[in-house]
């Protein structure tokens, strides 16, 4: 059968916006990788936040936002929404949202997507985040999605086993394809890096800001840089001062331009309370940086294999984490095997592969 003769398969993917996260970073590859699998692809975005590059046919429904942003017009740009999926009649519809609200998740299970068949992507191993804490909205969510796909192999076993379903599968986060330009930030002092975004709830900052001061890596002049933005900026600075860090501990804002600031890393460090697939891990592999990760669910145990390509250490354990800091600073032979391991360690999660695993689960014919 000589596929490129056949009309292209018209793909939706709608996520809230392209900015500042990891799984919206993940989206934007997303799109890139099915418009390499020659889908047609439409992206729908809920907010007008756009930091990543992406494929694909845009609709901007932030655009219409207005403040204050009234329930009606709320539920115009819903309308606007449906109205754009009937037009263009999707095959399949790939939903990337976070969805805590109950009354809009039925909403969009009894109207938006009436009549297409839908993914919902679980980027998070905390589950309420994607499902609703709502333990019948979230068997109805299953029930009605074509497929779950989860993004670890931890958060689909736990969704097939919690709702008694075979619908979820996995497929992890891709590789970025790096381009050659450094970095706009060129750090000539040794540093550790922590990069995501500033939110206490998820990455437990008072665990990473300990664990440094325990270790050993400010005798040895090794800072400690914390990039990115979010709602517990002040509150990390004041933890940093609190621990009188402030010449070895420094925050800097969000950049899209990572790949500089993650290959000059002496590692990356990871003390998530938990996680889906830390995006952050496999891209500082890929680019020869090993990491040091504490074993949240989930995500580090799938990327990590121990004293190979990283460090894998017990959570919410500062003395344990410092000694894993400690152990890559002094014990050069653990450290080099596991730089020489990074970027093989991830070989299988290029966008070609994991491009094809997507192609895989919508092409009709598979069914």
């Amino acid at each position: 059968m000589n596929l490129l003769a056949e009309p292209k398969l018209k793909i939706c993917v709608v996520s809230i916006s392209l900015a500042k996260g990891g799984a919206e970073r993940s989206t934007s590859i997303l799109c890139k990788m099915l418009q390499d699998e020659c889908f047609e692809v439409h992206l729908v975005l809920l907010s007008d936040a756009i930091d990543y590059e992406f494929q694909g046919k845009l609709l901007n429904l932030g655009l219409d936002k207005e403040y204050p942003d009234r329930p009606w017009k709320r539920f115009k740009r819903i309308q606007k929404l449906r109205h754009y999926l009937k037009t263009h009649n999707f095959h399949y519809i790939i939903d990337n949202r976070a969805r805590t609200s109950a009354s809009v998740e039925l909403l969009y299970l009894n109207y938006v997507y009436q009549g297409f068949k839908f993914i919902y992507v679980v980027r998070s191993r905390h589950l309420d985040k994607y499902l609703t804490k709502h333990k019948w909205v979230a068997q109805l969510i299953v029930k009605r999605a074509d497929k779950i796909v989860g993004v670890s192999k931890d958060i689909s076993a736990t969704i097939n086993s919690e709702f008694k379903t075979k619908k979820a599968l996995t497929i992890y986060n891709s590789v970025e394809n790096f381009n050659k330009q450094q970095s706009e930030r060129a750090f000539q002092e040794p540093y550790i890096l922590f990069l995501g975004r500033l939110d206490d709830k998820v990455k437990n900052f008072g665990l990473l800001i300990e664990a440094y001061k325990l270790s050993k890596l400010s005798n040895h002049s090794v800072r400690l840089y914390i990039v990115g933005d979010g709602e517990d900026k002040e509150m990390v600075q004041q933890k940093i001062n609190s621990y009188q860090l402030q010449a070895h501990v420094k925050l800097y804002s969000f950049t899209t331009n990572v790949d500089g600031l993650l290959k000059n890393a002496l590692f990356l460090v990871l003390t998530s309370r938990h996680e889906g697939f830390p995006r952050v891990l496999i891209e500082a592999l890929s680019v020869e940086t090993p990491v040091i990760s504490v074993n949240c669910k989930s995500g580090p145990s799938e990327i990590i294999d121990h004293e190979i390509n990283g460090l894998l250490v017990e959570n919410h354990n500062p003395k344990a984490l410092a000694q894993a800091f400690d152990r890559f600073l002094l014990d050069t032979d653990v450290y080099n095997t596991c730089k020489s391991n990074s970027k093989q360690s991830v070989a299988h999660l290029n966008q070609s592969i994991i491009g094809k695993q997507w192609s895989e689960i919508l092409k009709p014919w598979t069914e």
